[in-house]
Parts: structure tokens; sequence; C-alpha cells
């Protein structure tokens, strides 16, 4: 199948993940979004960084979506605790898994 909504061009790979540094917050990759320039220096964060979510969301939604994930990376990194079915709920509009 070429093109449609299940082409890889269609959606952006993301993870949130705990930093395992000095800040210890939570944290989002785009790695679809990442270019030459930082690819290796995000990636490797985000390996060190404790897994806490990931998914991939559409290209048409990113920039609602990305604002969605913000949001919850700034309750995460004020305490809030939120499961990954509270996660997959909140962003379910834009998840393309």
């Amino acid at each position: 199948m070429t093109g449609g909504i299940n082409s890889f061009k269609d959606k952006i790979m993301f993870e949130i993940y705990k930093a395992n540094d000095y800040s210890n917050e939570y944290r989002v990759v785009y790695f679809s979004e990442l270019d030459d320039h930082n690819r290796d220096k995000e990636i490797d964060r985000a390996m060190k960084g404790d897994h806490y979510f990931d998914g991939f969301i559409f290209t048409l939604k990113k920039e609602r979506a990305m604002k969605q994930i913000q949001n919850i990376i700034d309750r995460l990194n004020e305490g809030e605790s939120l499961n990954s079915e509270h996660l997959e709920k909140q962003l379910e509009e834009f998840l393309a898994n």
C-alpha cells in the first residue's frame, strides 16, 4: 500500500521519558522531527532516560498533538501521577497506533 493514512510520512514517532540527570524532569522527543544536527544527541538523551510513554501522532494533527503532549509533560513535572491509560485517553484523537 502506497500513501494512505498508515504511511510513515503521515506519522511522527515520539517518546515521553524521565531524564536521568540532575533535573530528573519529564521530556519528550519527536524522533521523526530530528535533523542531522541534533539527532544523535537527542536520541542518546532519550535512551539514557526512563521510558514513560511512546507512540505515533498524525502529522496532520501535529500542532495540537504537540500542545497536548507538552501539557502532559508540564503536569508530570508538577508532580501529577498519570498512568498510560490516562495518557492514551488524553491523546486518543492524535495517536496513529
